[in-house]
């Protein structure tokens, strides 16, 4: 074998193996894709939150409020420290100063021999002249004119003063002793009678005579603003190293107050200077690593269907992250405000969709991480901890709109009492109480109603059902269920049979009877397409059949699951109800059409898939439920005799078939649920075929 030879068959060898390590890699991620997933998404959400919200964790921070008590120890100085002032107190200052500054102008001594020129120039009548050169000597005789261009009417009202220059040399001069547009029409309505005349000698003089011996120097102003502003003072006084702050139990004032907010400040400049910005983010990212890590053991071990519904994962991470989002744009803005955030609306949407135990969880985990991020953690996270559970008691039963208003008003009064039992116990006067912070309440409980119409939007983002659709959808007057009723009678009335005897047992073994109910609705809508092709829309005698084989007979009655499939997506059933549709019939045969293939035909071999439904079997409580009340319901319909014997071993023998048939492998039915629904169903179908008194005609003529 030749060098080159070996150098392909090496080639080959490497390339081989290349792809087996390749086929070796992508059958792992394959087979860890779920639990890949959940690492990016968790991973995904921490980052979004870490970027979120404000990085001002290096600020020391004490836990006070004005007016209420000291409950820590004794607050001594560490080091010497001034007390800042108040922004109010500085913005006062600032405001004063602004107020007091002084305006420079500058002279322009050429100003009245210019405007005489002008008033010459303009040969008006010699009484007008005469006047107009008395006015104009009256304007520049004061301090001189200045226009209202030039002029800043705000600061200069009343007594204030300015400085005017005169080259290099200034004086102070009185405001009101500058001569401006308002003087020039005074002076001339003193002077001329007629007002027709008196305005049009002001409008000459002011727009086309007179000019401004003032001009305002801006660059002088604001430097003279600038050298003031700069020597404000930001401090009150001095607080001397080891000197008492506040003592434990003493009532902390605006001065006090002050004075720790001062000190806060200090400390957190010093802690600024041992800070990292990176160890910080790895340990919040940690914490919430933590958080989530809780959360997932938690579902791993009560709702581990939970995780297995990638569609119901991101649901819940993209809930906190709503939430966290919503949170952070308010503390940006203003962090006092916190509690205006709708937190409450993850509980709520919570419990709609899953149960009260995820929906508790995942509100602790949502509170645990965001108040891990907001300032005064433990009041944050004590309202959200208790408002949350009260929401997730009020919603249990979410199937009224007005509902959603009582959990507003549970959630507004929670807050309410909250801050009223924190103020009490803290300041014990009723007098502390701030009517603002209702306000923050109501506005954080008002919101809290957008949860109904996002109800509605996260169905259809992540293809979810709730009892609120579910509840709209079970009304007979849709049009699914309409054209039922109109096209295929019988079978509207055994759906509402099923339907009913459904939700009861549902009721009774436990599960979403309002699923099951809607459910066994729909179970058999695409007979719609066949009707009279299926018993109990046969009223005249006809049957079609007759005129069909076995094998075409049977694909009729098989089809209705698919055209039931079809007109779901036709009428936009959510895929909860189209599940019933696929499997109240499981992956059974037509019993009837397969046994007279093969009574007819006893040596032709008989293709039993030909007669099977496609399935799936059932996968929950409530579709096996409402595969067994069919099956019961259609079968005890065509007895001849409807006593209790009768009866009783029909249902016997439906759900014994079924069990035998493996058709309940896969849904979580217990033992004792197959019994309870037996006993059950046999008591309801009794009760829908009871038998009457024969009451005696009246024979009028054998009477008389």
């Amino acid at each position: 074998m030749s060098e080159i030879e070996l150098f392909f068959v090496f080639l080959q060898i490497l390339l081989c193996n290349h792809i087996f390590q390749m086929r070796k890699f992508i059958s792992y991620v394959v087979s860890h894709l779920r639990i890949l997933y959940l690492l990016g998404i968790m991973a995904f959400t921490v980052v979004l939150i870490l970027i979120m919200f404000p990085n001002n964790f290096a600020r020391v921070q004490y836990d006070y409020s004005v007016g209420s008590f000291w409950r820590s120890d004794d607050l001594y100085a560490p080091y010497d420290f001034t007390v800042l002032k108040t922004n109010a107190e500085t913005a006062e200052e600032i405001s004063r100063i602004k107020s007091e500054s002084i305006k420079y102008y500058k002279v322009d001594s050429s100003a009245k021999g210019k405007s005489t020129e002008r008033l010459v120039a303009m040969k008006l009548p010699q009484r007008q002249l005469s006047l107009a050169r008395q006015i104009i000597g009256v304007v520049y005789g004061g301090e001189g004119y200045c226009n209202n261009d030039e002029w800043d009417e705000e600061k200069h009202s009343g007594n204030g003063h300015i400085l005017i220059l005169s080259g290099n040399v200034g004086r102070e001069a009185s405001a009101n002793e500058v001569r401006r547009p308002d003087d020039v029409d005074r002076l001339v309505s003193q002077s001329v009678n007629d007002p027709d005349e008196a305005a049009k000698l002001y409008t000459l003089l002011k727009d086309s005579i007179l000019l401004p011996s003032l001009v305002f120097d801006a660059e002088r102003t604001h430097l003279e603003l600038e050298t003031r502003l700069s020597q404000v003072s930001y401090s009150s006084r001095m607080i001397q190293q080891g000197e008492l702050i506040i003592a434990k139990g003493q009532r902390v004032d605006e001065e006090t107050a002050q004075a720790i907010e001062s000190l806060a400040e200090m400390e957190s400049k010093e802690k600024m200077t041992e800070y990292n910005i990176v160890m910080h983010y790895i340990g919040q990212a940690l914490l919430c690593i933590i958080a989530f890590v809780a959360l997932y053991i938690f579902l791993k071990n009560i709702r581990h269907s939970m995780l297995d519904d990638l569609k119901k994962v991101t649901f819940a991470f993209f809930i906190v992250i709503f939430i966290s989002a919503v949170v952070a744009l308010i503390v940006r803005s203003n962090a006092d405000f916190v509690l205006i955030a709708p937190v409450c609306m993850v509980p709520i949407l919570m419990r709609i969709f899953f149960d009260m135990r995820v929906a508790l969880y995942i509100h602790i985990v949502a509170v645990i991480i965001i108040g891990n991020m907001v300032p005064n953690s433990y009041e944050f996270i004590f309202y959200q901890l208790v408002s949350g559970m009260m929401s997730i008691i009020t919603v249990r039963n979410f199937e009224k709109r007005s509902s959603f208003f009582a959990v507003a008003l549970v959630i507004f009064s929670t807050y309410s009492l909250i801050y009223i039992a924190g103020v009490l116990s803290t300041d014990t006067r009723f007098a502390s109480i701030e009517p603002e912070r209702f306000l923050i309440f109501f506005i954080n409980a008002m919101l809290t109603l957008l949860s109904y119409p996002m109800i509605f939007i996260f169905e259809r983002m992540f293809g979810m059902t709730t009892n609120l659709t579910l509840m709209e959808i079970s009304s007979t007057n849709t049009p699914a269920l309409r054209e039922l009723s109109q096209k295929a009678p019988g079978t509207f009335q055994h759906s509402i049979q099923v339907a009913n005897i459904s939700e009861d047992l549902i009721n009774e073994i436990g599960g979403n009877a309002l699923l099951a109910k809607v459910g066994a609705l729909y179970h058999d809508i695409g007979k719609i397409q066949a009707p009279l092709y299926f018993t109990e829309n046969q009223n005249n005698g006809f049957n079609p059949h007759d005129n069909l084989d076995y094998e075409e007979s049977a694909h009729i009655i098989t089809q209705h699951v698919r055209d039931g499939i079809a007109l779901a997506k036709k009428y936009r059933l959510p895929t909860e109800v189209t599940d019933f549709i696929r499997t109240h019939h499981g992956t059974t045969v037509t019993g009837y059409f397969y046994a007279q293939a093969k009574l007819h035909h006893p040596d032709g071999e008989i293709n039993i898939s030909d007669y099977r439904y496609a399935g799936p079997t059932p996968f929950s409580r409530e579709t096996a439920v409402v595969m067994l009340v069919d099956s019961v319901e259609a079968a005890c319909k065509s007895l001849k005799n409807h006593d209790k014997e009768s009866i009783d071993k029909m249902v016997d023998k439906i759900i014994d078939e079924k069990t035998a048939m493996n058709q309940l492998n896969n849904c979580p039915l217990t033992l004792q649920d197959i019994t309870q629904i037996r006993t059950r169903l046999k008591e309801k179908i009794m009760s829908i075929y009871h038998v009457r008194i024969a009451y005696p005609m009246k024979n009028e003529e054998n009477e008389q």
